[in-house]
């Protein structure tokens, strides 16, 4: 009767996971698409899910010993998994996806075979978060890894004797071996340390016995995948200094990061070898000398092997009741498990059309975007337009008045001229619309940027994520209303440009206006989820500087602030 009992309930189990997978399907068609984007950069990932399925196989003995009884509070802490999982399903919202996955992977275990179990599928289901793309997601930590590489190159450069200046995460030198090499967002190092930290975990969960001496391992890869790429960021430059530019930025520049991967693997297992002689050396002096750790030990336990803490004779079992007498696996797992085979039932019929509606997602409707063109004309102002060059080496941008009749290439390069510079274009999506123009008021100009963003949430990011990198140093920031529309304002500082004031907006084509990044994220994700709709934001910045005045702009001088305002009163007057 047991066994039949305990056949059922795995037959329950395995078709809930079945239709769990089913609802995540196209949480899965995302992820390959993610896998396979080279700003992403993360081909690892198709290792990582293979990974945690061998370290369950390794662990089926372990498993099939520890099956209890199905749990009320497993059950429970199903729901607020599928809950976010169906929020990012709804929402596009991946990242939010793939958190209500790995926590399923935890509490669905639990429901059905209680909490020993699902203590063995935890380390497996975490290491699956090495799947979610964070490169695009942290780009405050990848900016100071872009200034850290890009400061290291330029100050060793500099105590060679290179003539070379920094500007922002740009190395740029003249003279017989020229060349502007830019630390991107691909070479912040973040992906490299994605992929060395999964490799390490994967490798401290075998090689080291205790969870004290794993962690300790892992930690060990961030300053490892940090120093490596920093490494490699100065190699590519001094290659370019020495030698060529185009070698540097060419075939050393693709093939010089896997030999820097190759050191970090190697440094990594020379971390290991020293966290065990340090773990050796740490037991042999607190008398645990001949103590063997086996998996899944600590420090700590080794003192109740040698009977120091309690009793063995006595136990808990698999059902929380305190028993005498040595521990026998499986034993209590069985005995009362018809007990509650009605819970997984239930687990079962509850869960499972959940995961189909999951699965019938309708594709949300793309909203068009808001029908707008920067002015031509604005009363009391001058204007003009801006072209950028496409030459990497170049990318200078131009004004539109100062190019000859018939010319239309980089009056610097002969190069071809387009409307979006060329970060723009290699990192916005493709359905991104940018229009941009420059205002003159007085000895004032306003340089003023339209992105109309696409169906894509990466369309659209905070200056403060992007500015940094061209050089900037960002301070005093503060909001104020202008006309009834809302603009964040943010002083700017450079070492070769007069300090300025960068001031911006939001709005959509529902007629939302916000100054804050955070509020329309939530927004956004709230009528992706709910209205199933995508969006169509915009955001506008003006930066308002004073190029022939070394004192700059700044909204400290009352002067100065009204004639923001002003300008900023007169632009909102054909903005949505």
């Amino acid at each position: 009767m047991r066994q039949i009992l305990k056949s059922k309930r795995t037959i329950l189990f395995l078709a809930t996971v079945a239709f769990m997978l089913y609802g995540f399907g196209g949480m899965f068609m995302r992820l390959r698409h993610v896998f396979a984007d080279p700003l992403e950069d993360m081909s690892f990932g198709w290792l990582v899910p293979v990974f945690s399925l061998y370290v369950l196989w390794t662990s089926r003995r372990e498993l099939k010993e520890s099956a209890g009884k199905p749990s009320v509070l497993g059950f429970l802490a199903c729901l607020p998994c599928i809950a976010v999982a169906l929020i990012g399903t709804r929402g596009l919202q991946l990242r939010l996806e793939q958190a209500g996955f790995v926590g399923l992977c935890i509490s669905l275990p639990w429901a059905f075979y209680g909490w020993r179990v699902a203590k063995l599928c935890m380390f497996p289901a975490i290491y699956l978060l090495f799947t979610v793309p964070l490169a695009t997601f942290l780009d405050v930590v990848t900016i100071h890894l872009r200034l850290l590489a890009s400061g290291t190159a330029f100050a060793v450069l500099k105590g060679f004797g290179v003539e070379v200046a920094q500007h922002g995460t740009a190395i740029i030198a003249q003279g017989a071996h020229a060349f502007n090499i830019d630390v991107a967002e691909p070479c912040s190092g973040l992906r490299s340390l994605f992929a060395l930290m999964a490799l390490t975990a994967a490798y401290s969960w075998y090689t080291q016995p205790t969870w004290l001496r794993r962690i300790a391992l892992f930690a060990c890869s961030i300053p490892l995948a940090v120093l490596g790429n920093v490494v490699r960021i100065l190699t590519i430059c001094m290659c370019a200094a020495w030698g060529s530019a185009d070698f540097a930025m060419g075939f050393y520049h693709d093939y010089s990061g896997y030999v820097i991967f190759i050191v970090a693997i190697s440094l990594m297992v020379a971390c290991g070898e020293v966290v065990g002689r340090f773990a050796d050396s740490w037991n042999n002096s607190h008398g645990l000398r001949g103590v063997k750790l086996t998996k899944g030990e600590n420090e700590g336990s080794a003192f109740r092997n040698l009977g120091c803490v309690r009793n063995l004779d006595t136990h808990t079992d698999l059902n929380g009741k305190q028993v005498r007498g040595p521990f026998v696996p499986g034993t209590a797992a069985t005995e009362d498990a018809g007990n509650r085979t009605w819970l997984a039932l239930a687990t079962a019929v509850i869960l499972a059309p959940i995961f189909v509606f999951q699965a019938m997602t309708p594709v949300s409707m793309i909203m068009s975007p808001p029908e707008f063109e920067l002015p031509q004309k604005i009363a009391g102002c001058q204007t003009d337009g801006i072209l950028f060059c496409t030459n990497e080496q170049c990318a200078r941008s131009v004004l539109a008045s100062r190019m000859g009749d018939g010319q239309a290439n980089c009056p610097a390069c002969g190069s071809e001229l387009s409307s979006h510079s060329l970060g723009e274009t290699k990192v916005l999506p493709a359905d991104t619309k940018i229009i941009k123009r420059v205002y003159r008021m007085s000895e004032v100009q306003f340089i003023v940027s339209a992105v109309i963003g696409g169906q894509s949430k990466s369309s659209l990011h905070r200056p403060e994520l992007c500015m940094p990198a061209q050089g900037y140093v960002m301070s005093n920031p503060c909001s104020f209303d202008v006309a009834g529309r809302p603009f964040h304002a943010i002083h700017l500082s450079g070492a070769n440009s007069s300090p300025s004031v960068l001031a911006y907006t939001f709005f959509n084509q529902a007629g939302v206006r916000t100054a804050s990044h955070t509020q329309r994220i939530l927004i956004d994700t709230w009528d992706r989820s709910v209205h199933n709709r995508i969006d169509r934001w915009v955001m506008v910045t003006v930066n308002a500087s004073v190029p022939m005045d070394s004192a700059g702009f700044d909204l400290m001088h009352e002067a100065d602030r009204l004639q923001l305002e002003e300008f900023l009163a007169r632009l909102s007057e054909v903005l949505p």
